[in-house]
């Protein structure tokens, strides 16, 4: 019988200080689609402010593409936080529950 020393099944520990590796398919994970959702309503915001900045200097005339952008945002900013909320009302189920 072949006796195996515990250093032999323990994996590496990172050295403090270091950073943690990243993971190249991030995008498939729940915190990369959160990031990307997230970006995206970011993106969805400057660009209703853009609008909104162009008509009032003038370089924009057109008033329904200012309309159009900024309830883009709006509608995407009620739907994030109708996300967020439901995921808090999940997080309190949770932990409401018995053992």
């Amino acid at each position: 019988m072949q006796v195996m020393s515990v250093e032999q099944l323990l994996l590496p520990l990172p050295q403090a200080g270091s950073a943690p590796a990243k993971n190249e398919d991030n995008e498939g994970s729940f915190a990369g689609i959160l990031n990307k959702a997230l970006n995206e309503l970011n993106n969805s915001q400057l660009k209703a402010e853009q609008a909104s900045l162009g008509l009032v200097t003038g370089d924009i005339e057109d008033i329904h593409q200012v309309t159009i952008a900024v309830t883009e945002a709006k509608l995407a900013m009620q739907l994030a936080v109708e996300i967020r909320n439901k995921a808090i009302e999940a997080y309190q189920e949770i932990y409401r529950m018995q053992i």
